[in-house]
């Protein structure tokens, strides 16, 4: 048997070993997609461009689980460079190893190579989605996932008459991959989008785009869930429908307190379930979306397009010149209309779906997120002229990756050099996070790779800050492995006396992403149950690349049950220097002093 061949096979019983592990521990139903991921060339606002994407499609395949199932994706890379895939919102319980950002949890898939991710859900019941997590390569390669109720289950509220997802997405130009990495390479200011898409297509106002607008026909009378995902790369969203009211009834794969509302503002990286009731005059009805912008009211040379799909009603009428414009859609900087529902939402809190908000506080943090600079002479840039670059940061920390081995192994492995464990409580220095002039001395923030470690069980409380530095924006904070209560949110700086006594320790919404204000705080707990090594990040891609992101760690409990699963065989491979291959286990999985290859 030759070499190629004794790979494939080994291969295969590797995902046979992983298959057979996991079906003992599964209580759902267990499904299997294979992604494969290529070049295509797409024609979007009259310009042809190569796209890595997946089976051949922007969006990609629809995952569509019940409650509590598991699912395997054989993610094959055919593309140029090594690919992540992320399953946003999935808290992968004692699963790191399938969570998919690079370098925290796992090392790319490289270019002729596959690995195989166990996805599996627990909780989650709603909408949620994919993508990758490797760089900007998400602008292409995203999806839906689609959570049902358990098999014998229904809705919390009256069953709709059909479904649909609509997935808001971005356009960029050229080869946009490459310019991301020489405006890294150089400290310039990262690649803007030059439109938005509807399900994959720019809608009627962008050029060279009218043919292709995604259309959906209706019944009048009937309801619609709408399983509503914002992929857009770097971007909040304004969403409207002309002449109708919806009513939100989940976010990010929880259910929620019903809002009617107008319009909605969804943050990058949130999903939201959406009952529309066709109940208008039959016609053509725009959807449309937006940016809303929260970064310098003064700046007018950011992405105005329009993105549209339309509502067509099933019957006998004139069809119009032009459908019907949402009136309601707010303009780009309305912060008030952005910040109108923060205070709505609400969990549902039933008796069939109940909620524990942690009051029992045993680690505290306050997180000031921020624009900053750092000094070009400590990163790898070839920044010309000035030696300041621009940069992001939590509590003064601009954070970077561990190139090249990622965090989640170097734990598992005790392998030293790779972080440390020093990620600051507070920041170095308190003045005030919200005025509108801050002296230059203190945006220079500190490059590194600190984590926090948490205890398993560990009841956390966050306040993350805003601040008004260098025309600080509006945040959207998503944490990995753990969904997490929204418990207050307000304007200005946060007061720890006498905000608290307002917080929601009733009915908070339980989600994994949600907005900082600008100017303004939010108030976050959740329960550290899930060992492992869990990314928390800005979903506004620009800012985190720049560095707004941090690492906690969650210690195993004492049991198996609470502790971390054993790795997959076959992780994708490190570029781990060869005097670094070899390591000895930290016995966590029981096994110390074994030997192991990198």
């Amino acid at each position: 048997m030759n070499f190629k061949n004794k790979e494939c096979l080994l291969n295969f019983i590797g995902f046979l070993f992983l298959v057979a592990q996991c079906l003992s521990m599964v209580k759902g139903e267990v499904h299997y997609y294979e992604f494969v991921l290529a070049e295509k060339n797409f024609t979007k606002l009259c310009n042809t461009t190569s796209k890595l994407v997946v089976n051949d499609s922007i969006p990609g395949p629809v995952i569509r689980v019940h409650k509590g199932d598991t699912v395997y994706v054989n993610v094959h890379n055919q593309g140029y460079y090594g690919v992540t895939i992320h399953w946003h919102g999935v808290k992968q319980p004692r699963n790191p190893w399938s969570d998919g950002p690079e370098y925290i949890t796992q090392c790319p898939i490289k270019p002729g190579s596959n690995f195989t991710y166990e996805v599996i859900f627990s909780t989650e019941e709603g909408t949620l989605w994919w993508h990758a997590h490797s760089d900007w390569t998400r602008a292409n390669v995203y999806g839906a996932i689609v959570i049902l109720p358990t098999i014998g289950t229904t809705y919390p509220f009256p069953k709709p008459d059909d479904e649909d997802i609509i997935i808001l997405g971005s356009l960029y130009s050229g080869n946009f991959e490459a310019e991301l990495d020489d405006d890294l390479l150089y400290g310039n200011d990262l690649p803007h989008s030059i439109g938005y898409t509807i399900n994959g297509e720019p809608g009627d106002f962008g050029p060279c785009s009218k043919e292709t607008t995604y259309r959906r026909v209706v019944d009048h009378g009937k309801t619609y869930l709408l399983r509503l995902v914002n992929s857009v790369v770097a971007a909040n969203m304004f969403f409207a429908i002309a002449e109708h009211n919806f009513t939100i009834v989940g976010m990010d794969a929880s259910y929620i307190k019903p809002i009617t509302t107008s319009y909605i503002m969804i943050s990058a990286g949130q999903t939201m379930d959406i009952l529309l009731t066709a109940n208008q005059t039959l016609g053509h009805y725009y959807i449309a979306a937006r940016q809303f912008w929260s970064q310098e009211v003064d700046l007018n040379t950011f992405n105005r397009f329009n993105v549209t799909a339309i509502i067509e009603y099933r019957g006998n009428y004139t069809i119009p010149l032009s459908p019907s414009f949402p009136s309601k859609l707010p303009s780009y900087k309305d912060l008030t209309a952005a910040m109108k529902y923060s205070t709505l939402f609400r969990s549902l809190s039933s008796k069939d779906h109940p909620i524990n908000v942690p009051l029992n506080i045993t680690t505290r943090m306050y997180i000031t997120v921020s624009m900053a600079n750092i000094e070009c002479k400590n990163t790898t840039c070839m920044a010309t002229g000035e030696e300041i670059i621009i940069a992001t940061s939590v509590n003064n920390i601009s954070w970077t990756n561990p190139v090249p081995i990622d965090i989640l192994l170097a734990y598992y492995r005790n392998i030293s050099g790779v972080y440390t464990t020093d990620f600051p409580d507070q920041p170095p220095y308190y003045y005030n996070f919200t005025s509108s002039e801050l002296p230059d001395s203190l945006d220079l923030a500190e490059l590194g790779t600190k984590v926090k470690v948490l205890n398993y069980n560990e009841a956390v409380e966050i306040v993350f800050q805003g601040t008004n530095m260098l025309g600080n924006g509006y945040h959207p904070m998503h944490l990995h492995g753990h969904s997490f209560y929204v418990v207050g949110s307000g304007y200005g700086n946060y007061n720890n006396e006498t905000e608290p006594k307002n917080f929601n320790l009733v009915d908070p919404v339980a989600v994994n992403t949600f907005g900082v204000p600008k100017s303004g705080w939010v108030a976050i707990r959740f329960v550290a149950n899930n060992p492992g090594v869990w990314f928390w990040h800005c979903h506004v891609d620009r800012h985190m690349t720049w560095g707004m992101a941090a690492v906690f760690i969650v210690k195993n409990g004492g049991t198996t049950e609470t502790s971390i699963r054993k790795p997959p065989p076959h992780l994708p491979p490190c570029n781990v220097p060869l005097k670094s291959r070899v390591q000895n286990n930290d016995g966590s999985d029981g096994k110390e002093n074994q030997t192991i290859f990198i």
